[in-house]
């Protein structure tokens, strides 16, 4: 493993982003080490920091591909190797001009203490800076998955295959989920029409809008008013699948940070709206968000720390949402990391806890109630062929279909796959107990 020299304060910002991705790579989630880290980089320049960081990691394989062949030997050093992958980005993937991308790069690799090598990453980084067309051809090329990912995705979608290893590599559309309980959308859309702000209405959800451009969501006008809330598109798709749930109850199992329960109380008035998870840091977000978004007062809203595996209703359920744990494929593009840190042997471990949550949430639930089951996985392992075990196992449970213009049809439920410019990858069916 690379020792990575000298203290955050005299980095310059290349070598502070070389320091995030060596982290990722040692196995670190990005969202635990972000803030840590953008906290010395200079308010200037976070807008930047952050795009390099992601836009690294969304590339990281493709990039890793086309750098392979200008190695005589391995480097067997992952701050050098991400000193090279970062250069190459801002040179292929940015309007960074060429000349400030190698020296700050280069600057880079010195300041962080390799400076006996800091040679060999200029002379790649000239090379590629005068073949870039060749360079770029190569990288958009590249599938930029690890092995294992890509041949499980070969095997589950053939098809469309080359249209998904593109759109994994490229950033999410921002998208926003107006409060119906406070503003339509075509009211928004107006406000941040005077604002001059670009958006547009999403297509498949009635209350999404896309912003054409990233800024601080904060400022946004009725932010602090609880006007609006930050969901993908395809993810605020959930709540146009659930029956009419006033004066029912409800659970939302696998809860945090609690964008489908603000969604169902900004929808329904249900007589009770119990959330459920694990994780008490992120069950916080959810009582912060429906705080803000002033939605406490529709339902009598239960916030509970359990494991869904185990956890047992004190009364009947009328229905469920289960949001459940998955390898979020889906959602790669949002965060980049999880193609350095998703392994092959992550999915059957996870696919044996989704079968658990499952069993134990289908027990809660009364004759005549809905189950929708949510991934936001691209793994037919996770989804459709979890539900085809299901059926097998629940003489129970019948599928009611969904009739929708949007994603695939499977043999059970609907798959949206990672569209650029739409939404992220998610999987929903919907399951009623007749028995």
């Amino acid at each position: 493993m690379s020792q990575i020299q000298s203290s955050a304060k005299n980095l310059n910002l290349r070598a502070q982003v070389v320091k995030t991705l060596v982290a990722v790579e040692n196995g670190q989630s990005l969202s635990s080490v972000l803030n840590q880290h953008i906290n010395s980089v200079a308010e200037r320049d976070r807008g930047l920091y952050h795009e390099l960081t992601l836009g690294c990691l969304r590339q990281w394989h493709s990039l890793k591909a086309i750098t392979l062949p200008l190695l005589t030997k391995p480097l067997d050093n992952e701050a050098l190797e991400s000193c090279l992958y970062l250069g190459l980005y801002q040179i292929l993937c940015t309007r960074i001009p060429a000349h400030a991308a190698i020296s700050e790069t280069v600057n880079a690799a010195k300041q962080l203490g390799f400076e006996p090598l800091s040679g060999l990453v200029n002379a790649i980084l000239r090379r590629v800076s005068r073949e870039t067309e060749a360079f770029q051809t190569a990288l958009n090329d590249s599938h930029g998955l690890p092995s294992w990912l890509y041949k499980r995705l070969k095997k589950d979608w053939p098809e469309q295959l080359p249209n998904l290893c593109q759109n994994l590599k490229q950033a999410a559309p921002l998208t926003l989920r107006v409060n119906e309980r406070q503003i339509s959308r075509d009211e928004y859309l107006d406000i941040l029409d005077e604002e001059q702000i670009d958006a547009h209405a999403c297509d498949f959800s009635d209350v999404g809008i896309v912003l054409e451009q990233s800024g601080n969501i904060t400022l946004l006008p009725g932010f602090e008013e609880g006007g609006f809330s930050v969901q993908d598109e395809h993810a605020q798709l959930c709540a146009t699948l659930l029956p009419n749930l006033d004066n029912q109850v409800v659970v939302d199992a696998c809860a945090a940070p609690g964008g489908k329960t603000a969604h169902i109380l900004e929808r329904f008035n249900p007589k009770k709206l119990i959330a459920l998870d694990h994780d008490a840091k992120r069950l916080l977000r959810v009582s912060e968000n429906l705080e803000r978004l002033e939605l406490n007062a529709y339902a009598e809203v239960d916030i509970i720390e359990a494991d869904a595996t185990q956890w047992v209703a004190n009364e009947p359920v009328d229905c469920i949402i289960l949001d459940a744990p998955c390898s979020a494929i889906g959602v790669m593009r949002r965060h980049p990391d999880i193609c350095l840190l998703r392994q092959s042997t992550d999915i059957p471990k996870t696919v044996d806890l989704q079968k658990q949550i499952l069993n134990q949430m289908w027990k809660q639930l009364k004759v005549g109630g809905t189950l929708l089951y949510i991934t936001c996985s691209i793994l037919k392992v996770e989804n459709e062929q979890q539900m085809l075990n299901f059926f097998a196992e629940h003489a129970d449970a019948v599928e009611s279909k969904i009739d929708a213009s949007w994603g695939i049809e499977q043999i059970h439920g609907r798959q949206l796959l990672p569209e650029t410019n739409h939404g992220d990858g998610f999987y929903y069916c919907r399951i009623e107990k007749i028995a």
